[in-house]
Parts: structure tokens; C-alpha cells; sequence
């Protein structure tokens, strides 16, 4: 719901700190391959309960996965780069979940709630983009992508959003976690509404 607005803000900024890299000769993958180890970094760390370094390699994380979409769009968009980032995404925002749900017996069944729900936005979002891709449709919103990204309540932003208020506030993990279920069961309602509709 957020990242239409957010993503043309960040857009500039990201495109500056991925010139030098680009100079510097780094590809999109290696950068994207970065983030994701900095990344699976916050599960050991969320597990062990240190949630202050947990949120510093989420936001790295986070940082790396906008600048090797950055360093792309200034090399060359590829899909085997498109195929590894949006993989690693869908791996790395499963690991935060898994993260929690060692962190406390108490987390568990909201950790499995939430990866349920992920399952429903994750799926109807990739099941879409090959059948826009087989038919040549493109999004106007995100045309810079190398795939069709579906909107939904719970995008990227409201995504990483909840992970900083898990990794603030620990103990409302329970609260959070079938809140934002919640909103991606009604993400997937609505792409599966639409998505068909468009299809049809």
C-alpha cells in the first residue's frame, strides 16, 4: 500500500549511493547476495533475544536490497537478478519470523500464523507475475521492475515496518504478528479477487 509512495521518494537517493558502487565494479547480485547474509544474521541474533543487532541487520538488510535494485536499473535489469531478489526476500522475511518464534515458546503459534499468512501474499504475488509475464502485462506503478509486483495492504514497507516494531517492542510479538496476519489475509483476498478478474 505504501511502497507506490515511498519508492519514488527513495528513488534518488538510492540512485546516488549506487554510482560508486557501480564504478567500484559491483554487480546487483553480489549486492543483493550481501544483504541477504547480513540479513539471515537477525535470526541467530532474534533467537538469542538480541533485538537491538537484529534491527541493524534488518535495516541493513533493507538497505542493500533497495541499492541492488539501484546498481541494476544503472547496469542492466536481468531476470536471473530479478529471480534472486525477490527469493531472497521471501527467505529473509521468513527467517525474522522464525527469528521470534525460537526467541520464546510464547511466540510460536503467532510466528506460524504470520508465516501462514505470508504464504497467501507470497503466492498470489508470484503466481500473478508468470501469468503477467506470459501475457506481456506491465505495471504502470512499478514498470522499473524486473516482474509484475500485485499492491496489497501488506507490501515491502508495511512489511519491514512491522519487523521494526517487533524488534522495539518484543513483547507485543503476539499482538503484532496476528495483526498484520490479518491484513495479509485480506491481501490475498483482494489479489486473488483481482488478479483473477484481470486474468478472466
Amino acid at each position: 500500500m505504501l511502497d507506490r509512495h515511498i519508492i519514488p521518494l527513495i528513488r534518488r537517493p538510492l540512485a546516488a549511493l549506487a554510482a560508486p558502487l557501480c564504478r567500484a565494479g559491483m554487480s546487483a547480485n553480489q549486492i543483493s547476495l550481501t544483504g541477504f547474509a547480513i540479513g539471515m544474521l537477525a535470526l541467530p541474533l532474534l533467537a538469542l533475544g538480541l533485538h537491538d543487532w537484529a534491527l541493524l541487520t534488518i535495516l541493513l538488510n533493507r538497505l542493500l536490497d533497495g541499492l541492488d535494485g539501484a546498481v541494476a536499473r544503472q547496469t542492466g535489469i536481468t531476470d536471473c537478478g530479478g529471480f534472486l531478489d525477490i527469493t531472497l526476500d521471501f527467505i529473509f522475511y521468513a527467517a525474522v519470523v522464525l527469528g521470534f518464534a525460537l526467541s520464546a515458546p510464547a511466540n510460536a503459534l503467532p510466528a506460524a500464523t504470520l508465516l501462514f499468512a505470508f504464504m497467501g501474499t507470497g503466492s498470489s504475488f508470484l503466481a500473478f507475475a508468470i501469468m503477467a509475464g506470459k501475457r506481456g502485462i506491465e505495471n504502470p506503478v512499478y514498470h522499473h521492475k524486473s516482474l509484475y509486483y500485485l499492491g496489497g495492504l501488506t507490501e515491502g514497507s508495511e512489511t519491514i515496518a512491522l519487523f521494526v516494531l517487533m524488534c522495539l517492542w518484543p513483547g507485543a510479538f503476539g499482538p503484532l504478528a496476528y495483526g498484520f496476519a490479518l491484513l495479509c489475509g485480506i491481501t490475498t483476498l483482494t489479489r486473488l479477487w483481482s488478479g483473477y478478474h484481470t486474468l478472466r
